[in-house]
């Protein structure tokens, strides 16, 4: 859950603490580059875009999950889904250094890419490889771990931990840590005997 449904809660409640900040590198960075100050309607527009732009790259990630789990398996799928997590954890922490609010806009589209694929494939791992009388109990990880991720995204967002205006790019960041956390841990995790019985046609693996 760590790197699946916990990535879509983080990503949902940890934009919200620093829309002031992003909202003014915005205005600032929009001045350096055409000599004049955005409208308030422009900022709006900007900042909306930030929002919604996860949503556009949850569908991308749902659509393509199904493809990806058969092809390469559930494990090998789950691992895939970090690879836009960290590319947008590096375009977001990065974006302020740069100058760069398109880099925001560009994260957040990897971003939801990535919770798009962890959504699915978690239900679809954890479901598969349950023995059958704790299915339901590792059905209901994935809820967990969205709630989990919220708790994670408000408690990091405060003022007193990342909320800071010096730290917001910190903050935006934070999704690599449970991407690396997944890297380093999922390899050593079996792969969907499902999997390799159906699709792959591994008997013995599967047993």
């Amino acid at each position: 859950g760590i790197g699946g449904a916990f990535q879509y809660g983080l990503q949902v409640s940890i934009i919200n603490s620093p829309a002031e900040y992003i909202k003014s590198f915005i205005r600032e960075t929009w001045l350096k580059r055409y000599g004049s100050s955005p409208t308030e309607d422009m900022i709006t527009l900007m900042w909306s875009f930030i929002v919604s732009i996860y949503s556009i790259g949850g569908l991308l990630g749902s659509s393509s999950a199904g493809y990806l789990a058969v092809r390469f398996g559930r494990k090998k799928a789950m691992l895939f889904a970090n690879i836009p997590a960290l590319l947008s954890a590096a375009l977001m922490g990065l974006s302020r250094l740069c100058g760069s609010f398109e880099m925001i806009i560009a994260g957040r589209l990897s971003s939801g890419v990535c919770g798009g694929l962890a959504m699915n494939i978690h239900l679809m791992y954890a479901g598969e490889c349950a023995p059958r009388k704790h299915r339901g109990l590792m059905a209901i990880t994935a809820s967990t771990a969205i709630a989990f991720g919220k708790f994670v995204g408000f408690a990091l967002g405060l003022r007193e931990v990342l909320g800071a205006e010096a730290l917001w790019p910190v903050l935006m960041a934070a999704n690599a840590v449970p991407a690396l956390v997944q890297l380093l841990t999922l390899p050593f995790f079996p792969d969907s005997p499902r999997y390799l019985l159906i699709d792959k046609k591994d008997k013995e693996g599967c047993i």
